[in-house]
């Protein structure tokens, strides 16, 4: 039977949020009235369901990333905000939503809870949580999607121009996507062009939002923005729809160039139907490829030519080392895909030239 227990406002308002959770805490910021927890063995967690958990030990995750990114110390006996979700990450966890409310993980530190299947060889096990209750006000469970500011399901708006829409891809997890996006980001608002940037899938965090609105991003979103804690597990239609939404908001205040990263790697399962979705390749007018080393270069470039996808360079980790860097110079000569150096692509006409490669032009829609 199901057990409702009232949250005295001062006492949410205690509750250490996460990033993942930042529009759940700024309403109850704004008022901390009228939430209850709800538990009992026949509750059962779902994917973006808000959760108060305590922390019963601390593993892997020893910070918890606060809804402005501050990474907030964990004590045992924290009180946490979370939402439930699946999570994907070959360096990390692989985590399931549970079944119930017992005892389960801190799976990623912008507040994802759910169980450990699988974990990497090399790290900690899990921060150990006891969750305490579905968040719920009177209309009943709160979810990220409730508080989103954005939906992937909204009507698609009218726009004076069309930007030019650059995906970023790559091999795997800390192939160096991110620090790519961010460096081209850089790279053509230096060349005098209006730069917006996005994450359209993953897993919830806000250290690479921050660092595209670093890079000089006019406006920057992700898919918790669209009230997703995780994009694993979510089906194609919801993938290709948050994606498509993503690109269409960023599309709304006239940038010139719109930069996207895809997470993980080419065959992570969410990432590849995306991929082979008429609706991905028929909106991407040029793809950055990260990479590790150069058989990942050389592979990815052949992946993304077999999904006429237009790739324009291949960039990443690989181009730290000058003798990787050379041996996928060497892969991928005669394919007409150059290999540029990550932090080349800040140089102001570096972008631009690679999108010519494109047989693109500033401007055009």
């Amino acid at each position: 039977m199901d057990t409702t227990t009232p949250l005295a406002p001062q006492r949410l308002r205690g509750v250490k949020a996460s990033y993942t959770t930042r529009y759940v805490a700024a309403a109850v910021e704004a008022s901390a009235d009228g939430y209850h927890l709800l538990s009992g063995p026949d509750v059962v967690p779902a994917a973006g369901d808000v959760v108060v958990a305590r922390v019963t030990e601390i593993g892997k995750h020893t910070r918890l990333e606060s809804p402005v990114s501050r990474r907030q110390l964990l004590f045992p006996g924290d009180e946490i905000l979370l939402a439930y979700g699946p999570r994907y990450a070959p360096d990390q966890f692989l985590a399931e939503v549970p079944s119930d409310l017992g005892p389960c993980d801190l799976v990623a530190a912008g507040g994802l809870a759910g169980t450990v299947i699988e974990q990497h060889a090399s790290i900690d096990c899990p921060t150990r949580i006891e969750p305490l209750g579905l968040l719920a006000d009177a209309r009943g469970v709160v979810t990220l999607a409730d508080h989103a500011p954005y939906s992937p399901d909204a009507p698609r708006a009218t726009v004076a121009k069309e930007p030019l829409v650059v995906g970023v891809l790559g091999t795997s997890m800390n192939s160096g996507k991110s620090t790519v996006l961010a460096s081209l980001v850089n790279g053509l608002t230096r060349s005098g062009l209006v730069v917006s940037a996005g994450k359209a899938t993953g897993t919830g965090a806000g250290n690479d939002a921050n660092v595209f609105r670093d890079a000089g991003a006019l406006r920057v979103l992700d898919f918790t923005d669209f009230g997703h804690a995780s994009t694993y597990r979510l089906d194609l239609d919801e993938v290709t729809a948050t994606w498509t939404a993503l690109v269409d908001q960023l599309a709304l205040d006239g940038p010139d160039v719109v930069v996207v990263e895809v997470a993980d790697g080419l065959y992570q399962g969410e990432t590849a139907q995306l991929l082979a979705d008429p609706a991905y390749a028929g909106r991407v007018d040029a793809v950055v490829f990260a990479a590790q080393d150069a058989l990942g270069a050389a592979a990815g470039v052949r992946r993304l030519r077999e999904l006429d996808l237009p790739v324009v360079a291949a960039s990443g980790v690989v181009t730290a080392s000058p003798l990787a860097a050379g041996e996928a110079h060497a892969a991928l000569a005669g394919t007409g895909v150059p290999v540029v150096d990550t932090y080349d692509l800040c140089l102001p006409g570096v972008g631009l030239d690679l999108i010519g490669h494109a047989g693109l032009e500033v401007g055009a829609a």
